[in-house]
């Protein structure tokens, strides 16, 4: 695993509906649990106070601490101080809507390649947007059909006008602006199930202007686009879908920020609507890449990395004491639990996983499964040691 991330010395997650939450506080910070004082000077601020400096968290509106709550937990001292905390909360937080939750009819919207902003779609508005059966529907059709499959070899597409909703991606039909904004490109497909062990063409579909890859086509008349790689901007609406991150300053940074937001809202989606919550992230050639288990969706997490709890720098824009004080705003996240498909020491639980209907393939691109992996490491490497595992599983919050 790449240490990239500093470790988070100061860490707290609140539970919403619990109405509770736990603070962490690295002996490296403070080694006595006296010299720590635990306070809500204004509504919706935390403060955390220790003999070198004072940490303050901005909570979302509507969440408060209960002061007279804070207990100190005895678990695990060796690594540092622990806090049960109580909350008052007057309307737990909503989750962001994907752009899957978002689409409309009637509406009209551009589609952008989110690696360069450039547009790839213009002024398409649909008169259907239909939600597409789940990953897992296919394997059902025995129960639901007393006779031969009528879907056998039939493949569900959008008409002209509408719009095909899956779990990851959109669905739609091509048009001639397409030839100016899209490239297709051919590419050999070795299918990893046992059934599809012949290679096969799969057609990408990429953006002109930067090349990066957006979806792939489904028919000659039909494209795929991922939710991962694209914006979508309604006319009216001058902010794009679910983030108002930019395309400028750090693009890595941005473009993970995207990708963590853009995942995290989906699994609450479809834990929401469909009570799934265990899911098989897949590669287009259907080759799973990581198992994913969403445990909390209510949480608000907030943390200070080493530098910033030591005092060597600030960590975001919203400090307003230099010096003594160091702040940060609370984030909705999900937390999950998660393990690799590459590591061999698992391979009993992803064979498990392989075999149970109720596991939910996830597909994305090769490139945003390489990601999401990282993605998910960085999170676990930066969580103080002893929450980083859960029995065989690792640790991880996805931001929201």
């Amino acid at each position: 695993m790449e240490e990239t991330a500093q470790q988070d010395l100061v860490f707290l997650e609140l539970r919403q509906t619990l109405q509770s939450g736990l603070l962490f506080i690295s002996s490296d910070v403070v080694r006595d649990d006296a010299g720590v004082k635990i306070e809500s000077k204004q509504e919706s601020l935390l403060s955390v106070q220790t003999p070198d400096r004072t940490y303050q968290v901005k909570l979302t509106p509507g969440v408060s601490l209960l002061e007279t709550s804070c207990q100190r937990s005895p678990a695990d001292t060796q690594h540092g101080s622990h806090f049960r905390l109580r909350l008052k909360v007057e309307q737990p937080t909503e989750a962001p809507c994907s752009v899957i939750g978002q689409l409309r009819v009637n509406v009209t919207y551009s589609f952008l390649c989110q690696s360069c902003g450039s547009m790839v779609l213009q002024d398409r508005t649909f008169g259907r947007v239909l939600p597409l059966p789940n990953g897992n529907w296919n394997a059902l059709v025995d129960d639901w059909c007393c006779h031969p499959d009528p879907f056998a070899n039939r493949k569900l597409l959008p008409r002209d006008g509408d719009c095909l909703l899956g779990d990851t991606f959109l669905l739609l039909a091509r048009d001639s602006s397409c030839e100016q904004t899209l490239v297709r490109e051919e590419n050999s497909l070795q299918k990893a199930s046992a059934e599809q062990k012949r290679s096969s063409k799969r057609v990408t579909v990429s953006c002109r202007s930067c090349s990066a890859v957006l979806g792939e086509e489904v028919t000659a008349e039909v494209m795929k686009f991922y939710i991962t790689e694209i914006l979508v901007k309604p006319r009216e609406d001058g902010e794009c879908d679910i983030t108002q991150l930019s395309l400028v300053s750090e693009p890595s940074s941005e473009r993970q920020r995207f990708l963590e937001r853009t995942l995290a809202a989906r699994l609450v989606e479809l834990s929401s609507a469909q009570s799934i919550f265990r899911f098989s992230i897949q590669t287009p050639d259907d080759k799973a890449v990581i198992l994913l288990w969403l445990l909390n969706t209510d949480a608000l997490v907030a943390s200070f990395p080493d530098a910033a709890a030591r005092g060597d720098s600030f960590i975001s824009a919203d400090e307003v004491h230099p010096g003594e004080h160091q702040s940060c705003r609370a984030t909705q996240a999900v937390k999950v639990l998660y393990i690799l498909c590459s590591d061999s020491k698992l391979q009993d639980v992803v064979d498990v996983w392989d075999k149970d209907i109720s596991v939910h393939p996830l597909p994305l691109p090769q490139s945003s499964c390489e990601e999401l992996q990282k993605l998910l490491m960085s999170s676990t490497s930066r969580l103080p040691t002893f929450l980083r595992c859960m029995n065989s599983y690792q640790v991880a919050y996805m931001r929201m």
